[in-house]
């Protein structure tokens, strides 16, 4: 019912930047969260970056790199990534979710998010 769109994926050099972008659209219910995952070819998703009423969490590969943001009157959500590495290569994944517990930040576990968008693929070379 509640329908996400990713944005922004491209191929960059390494120390480059790119901005994800997550529009959602559809009818919610209750306090919703979203956040970025993403997953590299034989690896497990991994949480990236989660917000939720100005509150953020950040996967420790990433911080002081990425930052994410929202706008929620429009209901979409940004990732700013700085100085990319090869390592970052991989499909990105923007998902929203409730009824996840948390209290330092929002939560980076897949199993805490219900809906999810098809993904954007961001690859950077060396």
């Amino acid at each position: 019912q509640v329908q996400l769109v990713e944005s922004g994926g491209d191929s960059v050099q390494a120390g480059g930047s790119l901005r994800l972008s997550c529009a959602a659209s559809g009818y919610t219910t209750g306090n919703w969260y979203m956040g970025w995952f993403r997953q590299a070819p034989e690896k497990e998703r991994e949480g990236v970056a989660a917000i939720s009423v100005g509150f953020t969490s950040y996967a420790d590969s990433v911080k002081g790199r990425f930052t994410l943001s929202e706008d929620s009157a429009k209901r979409i959500i940004y990732l700013q990534m700085n100085s990319l590495k090869p390592e970052d290569t991989a499909m990105y994944y923007c998902a929203a979710g409730h009824g996840g517990v948390w209290y330092k930040g929002p939560p980076l576990r897949s199993e805490d998010y219900n809906t999810w968008g098809r993904g954007t693929r961001v690859t950077v070379s060396s």
